[in-house]
Formats: structure tokens, C-alpha cells, sequence
């Protein structure tokens, strides 16, 4: 089973959301808005992807931030992700503790979902 964290609003989200459906791609979907996101759960992704990687740079969230705000390692970006989840680029989807895939890309997916 797949659980997809992301917030239900983001055009890139939708996206994603469309394609596994098209696709009969089961998953659980983490609403970071709703159920927010823990320390462990965002450490736990770091040993798999760098915080570089995890926080999204394009995004609104970022772009409002003063850049004394913006973190220069993975502590801050932890307690960044944690302060504001809307941050964590998205969709993230994990599997068996796995990340299988962070944002969308059609190509991806097909590699990723295949079978």
C-alpha cells in the first residue's frame, strides 16, 4: 500500500492524484494540512533523500520566506518542514517506508507504478 503525503489543493498534486486513478494505483493520502507531519517521519525520509531534495524551492511557501528564514542545513530544514509542511515538496510517496517517488513525472510514475 501506498500513502501519498501532500496537500489536496497543489495543481501538481491533482496531477499525480489523476494519474494513479487512471492507473488503478491504490494509496492512502496524508493531508498535511489535517494531520500534519512528525520529526521521526521527516527524519526517517532524510536517510533516504537529502533535505535539499525534500524541501520545495519553487513553491509559494518558499518564496515568502525572509531568507534569514530559509534553512542552510538539515536541522533547520527539519524544523522548517515541521513549522510549515506545505514546504515538503509534493506529492511524497512512500511504501513500506519506502520514498517511491517525490513530485510528479508522468515518465516516473510509469517506471515506479509499472506492472
Amino acid at each position: 500500500m501506498y500513502t501519498l503525503f501532500a496537500i489536496p489543493n497543489c495543481d501538481t498534486v491533482k496531477k499525480a492524484r489523476t494519474w494513479l486513478a487512471e492507473h488503478a494505483v491504490s494509496y492512502q493520502f496524508h493531508d498535511y494540512k489535517k494531520q500534519g507531519i512528525d520529526r521521526a517521519t521527516i527524519e526517517h525520509w532524510l536517510t533516504q533523500k537529502s533535505w535539499e531534495e525534500l524541501v520545495n524551492r519553487a513553491g509559494t511557501t518558499w518564496k515568502k520566506l525572509p531568507d534569514g528564514e530559509k534553512p542552510t542545513d538539515a536541522e533547520g530544514a527539519i524544523r522548517l518542514m515541521l513549522e510549515k509542511p506545505s514546504v515538503i515538496r509534493r506529492p511524497l510517496i512512500e511504501s513500506d517506508g519506502q520514498v517511491v517517488a517525490l513530485g510528479f513525472k508522468a515518465d516516473d510514475y510509469n517506471t515506479v507504478f509499472a506492472g
